[in-house]
């Protein structure tokens, strides 16, 4: 078997031009079962099935591995029998229908209310930078916007007047996306007093909605630095990132009920299982809250 796999990573090499960090990982993994294979007293390929893999892959688990490195190992598996079936090394693939473990998505971090409520009131609301921070930031939050989308904004991509923003998502998608009454009113006093103040002389034809320090169109990392300011001044101790406020926006609008649709297409998602993340989050806080009353003998609601 170990002679297979040279000729199977030569040809994965070759065939499929892989980088050596991806052809490593390979060798990895598929060294790590043979040595398994062997000490159960199989070392031709032709003598391994579905379920000596499946019990393989068992034993990582129990072995503490994650679910991801699971996952990774039956794709190597995978690759492996059918090349060893695809050059008739082997009758019949035993990885044919192989089932790899479910990868578990992790809960998004995300920034409690009164935390957001903090950020927010904390750029100054009297000088054009603190305008345009707020504007930035409370748009942010209403919006659920990516950083991308939210810098690339221009002028005439908002209507405040209306309530609503009109934002292009990944892959040029299109989406119309309410905003509320803080956000419209912080995004009218940045329009009519901050933006003006930040145009510099050859930038006034400038379309940007948001601007940087040279009159043109904030960047990215220039908003990446601002929110961590904006952070430390709030005093929030969390490692904050822009997309913490799009995942608070989702999760906070999930928390009080909103339909899992409606959030789905205020975020841009083409996948409804993107979106399901908050709401699993939110079962499991509530589960999680609910055991706790239950059974902590100073919950309050333990019945005595």
């Amino acid at each position: 078997m170990r002679h297979r796999l040279e000729l199977f990573l030569r040809d994965l090499a070759v065939e499929r031009e892989l980088s050596a960090g991806t052809l490593e990982a390979y060798r990895r993994d598929l060294t790590q079962f043979i040595d398994f294979a062997e000490k159960q007293g199989l070392s031709e390929p032709d003598s391994v099935t579905r379920a000596t893999l499946s019990s393989y892959l068992q034993q990582l688990r129990v072995r503490g591995r994650s679910a991801a490195t699971t996952a990774r190992a039956a794709v190597s598996l995978r690759s492996f029998f059918a090349y060893l079936t695809r050059e008739r090394h082997i009758r019949r693939n035993p990885a044919e229908r192989l089932e790899s473990p479910r990868l578990e998505r992790e809960a998004p971090a995300t920034l409690e209310p009164g935390e957001v409520e903090a950020l927010l009131a904390a750029p100054e609301p009297d000088t054009p930078y603190g305008l345009r921070d707020k504007a930035m930031l409370e748009l942010l939050y209403a919006c659920g916007l990516r950083v991308s989308e939210l810098t690339a904004l221009d002028v005439g991509s908002v209507h405040p007047e209306l309530g609503f923003i009109r934002v292009v998502g990944s892959r040029g998608r299109e989406r119309i996306v309410p905003i509320g009454r803080h956000a419209v009113e912080a995004l009218q006093a940045y329009v009519e007093r901050g933006r003006p103040a930040l145009i510099r002389s050859g930038s006034d034809g400038e379309t940007a909605l948001f601007l940087g320090h040279l009159g043109t169109r904030l960047t990215r990392q220039a908003f990446w630095k601002m929110i961590k300011s904006r952070a430390a001044e709030a005093g929030i101790a969390k490692a904050i990132s822009p997309h913490m406020l799009r995942h608070s926006f989702a999760a906070h609008l999930v928390e009080n009920g909103a339909d899992l649709r409606a959030v789905q297409e205020m975020l841009g998602h083409a996948d409804i299982s993107s979106t399901q993340v908050y709401l699993q989050a939110q079962t499991a806080k509530v589960r999680i809250s609910e055991v706790y009353n239950r059974a902590h003998p100073r919950s309050g609601s333990r019945k005595r």
